[in-house]
Parts: structure tokens; sequence; C-alpha cells
């Protein structure tokens, strides 16, 4: 048996065992896309990609030990950092670097919730904002048909060899380099969008190159509480949908450039107190993240459960360590995370799922329950 031959045999059994384990689950509901997970052979489109260890970035590819394990296990793959698709030749020949992810191959667990999500029919027209690996939008074409997909990405350093790998695949859905906030106007009216970056608002283009009645599905890029939507379009430039109950996080579109966070530093002087709210509230397991996010937007966090750091543009900060809390700067930011845990508790604990979001042009809301009621958010 040819090297191929076995690669390409092991990478069957080892893609029977990630679809058998998503249907499960309860991930994989729909046969037809299930039959999409089991056709499209994931390791086509990532001969390459970062594995982390110890804090660096590590260069795997085609023939290493474990490269087709990982493919085929229900994980992130790194394919890129700091918008430079050469960082992965310095690893390959340094050794292990440091960097910012800014392109992935996401779990299947979340395509696959995104793309039931979708609700697609045989006869619709998608486009996917983010194309990324190409992984996704071969899912797409197997299911819809490629001539049904038109797929977008900023950077030309990504969409070209994507644009090769389903080529090789016998995949040529449309493929263009495109800003993904403007969409793409050549293949409009869509019957659905998926977008496969987060977004902090809802780009108009989208909504207005969808038919009404159409879906849009996407996930929100916030500091705290990220959350999959599922927008239903109206006419123009409005639609209204519901936050979705699975978690689920994307690297942001890179256009417009994000603001870099600045940190307080770890022994910074402040205002110090004692707390009995543990600081892994507003962790990303945490059911009250989201919530969170709402009350304290433009509020950023990081760190483990035992200690956390939070900062503001403004200045402000906290850093939460077991049961003391420290903060600084015109606002006391763990004050205002416990009175919004307080008021989350009051409304009983609502979950994603009970938040929808309605967007009529430049005013978009997230709310509770009901969009006519007393509970509402811009979105930032």
């Amino acid at each position: 048996m040819s090297v191929k031959a076995d690669v390409e045999g092991t990478a069957a059994r080892l893609r029977g065992r990630l679809v058998r384990a998503l249907v499960r689950n309860g991930t994989l509901t729909d046969p037809t896309w299930r039959d999409a997970f089991l056709a499209v052979p994931r390791h086509a489109f990532l001969p390459r990609y970062f594995q982390q260890r110890a804090g660096r970035w590590e260069a795997v590819e085609e023939g290493d030990e474990d490269w087709l394990t990982q493919i085929y296990a229900d994980r992130v793959l790194v394919t890129q950092l700091d918008g430079d698709s050469s960082r992965w030749e310095t690893a390959r020949s340094n050794g292990p670097v440091r960097g910012a992810p800014t392109c992935s191959s996401s779990m299947p667990t979340i395509m696959a919730v995104m793309l039931e999500a979708l609700l697609v029919k045989e006869h619709h027209r998608v486009l996917e904002v983010g194309t990324g690996t190409g992984y996704n939008a071969a899912l797409l074409s197997v299911r819809l048909g490629d001539d049904r997909v038109s797929t977008i990405d900023i950077d030309e350093s990504l969409a070209s060899p994507a644009e090769r790998h389903l080529a090789e695949c016998g995949l040529r859905p449309t493929c263009a380099v495109m800003d993904g906030v403007k969409g793409y106007p050549r293949g409009a009216p869509y019957d659905r969008v998926l977008c496969t970056c987060a977004v902090p608002r809802i780009p108009l283009a989208w909504l207005e190159q969808t038919r009404p009645g159409g879906v849009v599905v996407t996930t929100l890029s916030r500091p705290l509480g990220a959350g999959l939507l599922c927008i239903t379009a109206g006419e123009g430039a409005t639609g209204e949908g519901r936050v979705l109950a699975d978690d689920g996080r994307f690297m942001p579109l890179r256009a417009p450039q994000a603001h870099e966070v600045s940190w307080p530093e770890m022994d910074a002087p402040g205002s110090t107190r004692s707390t009995t709210l543990p600081a892994g509230v507003i962790s990303p397991t945490s059911p009250f993240e989201f919530f969170a996010g709402l009350e304290l937007p433009d509020v950023h966090a990081a760190g483990a459960s035992r200690c956390v750091l939070m900062t503001h543009p403004d200045g402000s900060w906290a850093r939460h360590e077991t049961d003391f809390v420290v903060q600084s700067g015109p606002r006391r930011l763990w004050d205002e995370v416990e009175a919004a845990y307080e008021l989350w508790r009051t409304l009983g604990e609502p979950r994603r799922a009970r938040f929808g979001v309605s967007i009529d042009g430049e005013r978009q809301e997230l709310w509770l329950d009901d969009r006519t009621g007393g509970y509402r958010w811009p979105l930032a």
C-alpha cells in the first residue's frame, strides 16, 4: 500500500470517529451535514498548522507525528500568526515562535452548530465571510453544490491556498479577496450568510445582500461574553434574531483593526478590599459571563480562576486575587461586576438563549426575553 493510500485510509477512519462523536453528543442532527462531514477530508485543508507548546507556537506539517490525529480531533488548529503567513516557515526553520493567532480551522463542533443553524435547503445560495483554510467552504459546497457557494477573505495569502485546496478536492465555489464588512455584492442576493469570524456589530451589507426572510449566522466579537447569533433578515439593513445557546468564539474580522489593550502591572497599587464573589464568575465557562459583557461593555479580562485582571480604555482596572480585589482608575470595575451579578440573579440567571438581537440600520441592540422589554443593550 502506498503512503498516500495509507494516509487516506487512516484519515477516513479518524473522520468517521469524529463524525460519530458529533452525532452522539447531539451536535450533528441533520443527516445531510453528517454526510458532508464524512465526505470532506479536513486534512486536505491543513497540510500545515501550529501547535502551542510552553507558550510558543511550533510548526507542524504533513508527515509529522500526530499531524493527522490532531486534525481529526475536535479542536481548533491555528494556521496563521500576526497576520503573516510566513511565520510558519520561520517557526519551522528556527524553532517555536511567539505570536497572536489570526487564522485557524475552527473546532468541528462549533462549525457543525453554525452550519445546522443556517437551516439551508437544496436551492439556497450562501455567502461565507472568512474563507480561512477553505474547509468550511468545502462542507457548504458538498452540501449545496459549489455553484451555490461564494466565499470571501481579506487576506490573499489565505484565500489563494484555500482556493487551490478546494480545487484539489474537485470543488470550485466562487472565491474572492474582499473586505468581509462589505460582503460580496456581485453574488447577491443570498439566502444565507455565514460569518466564520467575529464582529462587534452586524455589517449592514450582510443584511442588505440577504433576501428578506433569509438567515445570517455570525458570532459577536466582545471582550467579555462572546455569542453566536442567528438573525432573520428583513427589508434592507434590518433583521431580528436570537443568541444561540451554544458558546462560540472566533478570531475578529480584521477590518477595522482592533485597538491594543493596555493591562496594569501585576503589582500596581490601588484601593484594596475583600470580596466573596469568585474571580471565575467572569471566565468563559461561567453562565454569568455573557451578561457581564452586556453590563460592562469594553471591559477586558484575562487570567485564571484564582487571579483575574480587568481593564477598561478609560484607565480603570481591577485585580482579583482569591478573596480580595485591588482597583484603581475612574471606575471600580469589580464593584460593577458585583452589581451586575446581583442583577443577573434577580433576573433569574438568564443564559444566552434568553437574549435576542434587533438591527435597524445603525441602531443595533441586544435584549432580554422581549425586544420591547426593559432590558436592552446597544451593540458597541
